[in-house]
């Protein structure tokens, strides 16, 4: 089946974002097997999506909220869930703006390498078209977080997305890997880890556990471990309160080689 081609409209703005938004250095890219993979990644709020689209190698097709691709739905939950924790003062404004990109977020979505996310039964949807295109050789994007803190890196993942693996393993008798992947826009980088393979024999339960507790811990120390940044969060909070990738109870000092280390607390 061929598929569609993104409009011309697509084609237009896609360009001006790839002209206007800074250029991502890709690092850990041998990190990647030759065979499609879950790419796992801390949101970055516009961020994750945007760099899925344009540097991510490989061209993988990202999950992304099924109600952007709905004109509908674009205003209502772009409201809810990137400007509503935006001071109160600021609200109508946002609002004002959610109608005003909803027929862009629709082209933008429908013509992006997307794969829509449902939280009723089209969610079946959502799980055979990610299964479709790993089985074409695709790999796919995923940023599982939600409003629910971790640490100071990310949110908690909701792991249901754990689940391919086991549909995929049915269908091709392969054990499906996931690559941790930290975005750092401050830094203008995109760093990927070593991936996590799903393990057909173990729980769902436990594998769902293992694998989101791997993918959390790596992009954190893989965030830790590049120069001090400010971490862009998956909340939509004011800019000021942007975390640091240093964790407060570490100290850090200059070297004449660089940032030396030094624990105020206990490592764990």
């Amino acid at each position: 089946m061929t598929e569609k081609k993104p409009s011309v409209l697509f084609k237009i703005i896609k360009w001006f974002v790839k002209v206007f938004y800074p250029k991502m250095q890709v690092e850990g890219a041998e990190h990647l097997p030759d065979e499609p993979v879950i790419i796992v990644g801390n949101h970055c709020q516009m961020n994750g999506p945007i760099v899925g689209e344009l540097y991510v190698p490989g061209e993988p097709y990202i999950w992304c909220a099924g109600e952007m691709m709905h004109l509908k739905d674009v205003s209502e939950y772009a409201f809810r869930d990137f400007w509503s924790q935006k001071p109160k003062w600021t609200h109508s404004g946002y609002k004002l703006l959610s109608y005003i990109i909803a027929p862009i977020a629709v082209c933008v979505f429908n013509n992006a390498r997307t794969i829509g996310v449902y939280h009723d039964t089209r969610i079946l949807s959502t799980f055979k078209n990610t299964v479709k295109k790993l089985q074409e050789g695709k790999s796919v994007v995923i940023f599982p977080e939600h409003d629910v803190k971790h640490n100071h890196i990310v949110c908690d993942f909701q792991d249901k997305f754990i689940d391919i693996a086991k549909l995929y393993y049915k269908k091709t008798g392969k054990e499906l890997r996931f690559v941790p992947m930290y975005i750092a826009p401050k830094l203008k980088k995109i760093c990927l880890g070593k991936p996590v393979q799903f393990c057909a024999i173990e729980p769902m339960d436990v594998e769902r556990s293992r694998i989101c507790t791997y993918l959390m811990d790596e992009i954190t120390a893989i965030a830790e471990a590049l120069p001090e940044h400010t971490v862009v969060p998956y909340r939509n909070i004011p800019k000021k309160d942007y975390p640091s990738n240093i964790p407060k109870e570490h100290a850090y000092e200059k070297t004449g080689s660089g940032l030396s280390h030094i624990p105020l607390a206990k490592d764990k």
